[in-house]
């Protein structure tokens, strides 16, 4: 339901076989690692609100980002043992799966790290980055301030990691708690981060952000994202990634926002654009190149809450709703 909160028990483990025969063009793989993220909440509604995510099926297989091992091949371009990925991988232990679907990797990349490519290295890294380098308008040396909420999650600790790497002076997150605070701020370079469950946040905002807000990368809307914008400088920009506080509400995407916070916007012509990475597919080459030198070059600090075994999915899910995890939400599913 579009006003539900999302819990395990909205998945259930079935076993099931597969065919025993791979076509021509086709692969059989087992699967290792199984993307867990926000978006997905969507995708529970009969309408996701958006024409680039299908619905799940009632009694169908749910799919989402995965990361897999050719183990049969009869598709020309991949070849027993390469990694494959695909943003449509189905949440089961072994597939057979058209080959023209799936996207060689390249393990060196990401110093080994296979489920990098889920994260850092995937649509994540490509939403923090291109968010960044699209909507923030970010300019090395000119002083700029970014604030980034849900800033612990997957995108939004990279966010702020790749605010400061493309010129921004300042950066501070908004989180859910002091440990995730404290990881920001001694791992991941962030000079502050707020508790917004502890104390006023406006009040923290106004002492970290003294000159105001030019740049906001917003994942999660509602109470915490008008008080952002009320502290936003003249010409300031908000990267729209995500809404997480509205996604079991009944309200449209990108959410309206309440009179007050809109007039404020609009009187300082604060940008306020729906940002969707898969409209800059052109740049995405050179985008993952660039996410994977951070990462080997150790200036990308990356963080994964890793579930073991397929039949955790559902709890997993369920934890990152709940703001549960640090950084990118992984199911293991095999070693």
């Amino acid at each position: 339901g579009k006003n539900g909160v999302p819990v395990a028990e909205n998945f259930r483990l079935e076993q099931s076989t597969i065919a025993d025969t791979v076509q021509a063009g086709q692969v059989r793989v087992k699967t290792l690692y199984l993307s867990v993220d926000p978006y997905m909440r969507c995708r529970m509604n009969e309408d996701t609100g958006s024409d680039y995510l299908q619905p799940w099926q009632l009694s169908e297989v749910a799919d989402g980002g995965g990361i897999g091992v050719v183990e049969e091949s009869k598709h020309q371009n991949l070849a027993k043992g390469d990694f494959v990925t695909s943003f449509t991988w189905p949440w089961q232990t072994e597939a057979i799966l058209d080959g023209d679907s799936l996207q060689k990797l390249v393990p060196q990349l990401v110093n080994g790290r296979l489920s990098y490519f889920l994260g850092a290295a995937g649509i994540t890294g490509l939403t923090a980055l291109l968010g960044v380098r699209e909507k923030g308008h970010v300019a090395a040396g000119a002083n700029q301030t970014m604030v980034v909420s849900g800033a612990a999650g997957a995108c939004g600790s990279l966010a702020g990691q790749i605010g400061r790497l493309e010129g921004c002076s300042r950066v501070v997150g908004i989180a859910g708690t002091d440990e995730k605070c404290s990881i920001l701020v001694q791992e991941m370079g962030f000079d502050a981060a707020i508790n917004y469950k502890k104390g006023d946040v406006a009040k923290q905002l106004r002492e970290l952000c003294p000159g105001g807000v030019d740049v906001y990368f917003d994942n999660v809307g509602g109470d915490i994202s008008d008080t952002v914008i009320s502290q936003m400088n003249q010409n300031s920009h908000i990267i729209l990634c995500g809404q997480i506080s509205q996604y079991n509400k009944d309200v449209p995407y990108p959410p309206p926002l309440p009179p007050d916070t809109e007039k404020i916007q609009k009187e300082r012509n604060i940008t306020r654009e729906r940002f969707l990475v898969l409209n800059y597919m052109d740049k995405q080459e050179a985008s993952v190149l660039q996410l994977c030198q951070w990462i080997q070059e150790g200036k990308l600090k990356v963080r994964e809450t890793v579930v073991e075994g397929l039949a955790n999915i559902g709890a997993a899910f369920q934890s990152m709703m709940n703001g549960g995890n640090i950084g990118k939400q992984i199911v293991l599913v095999s070693k």
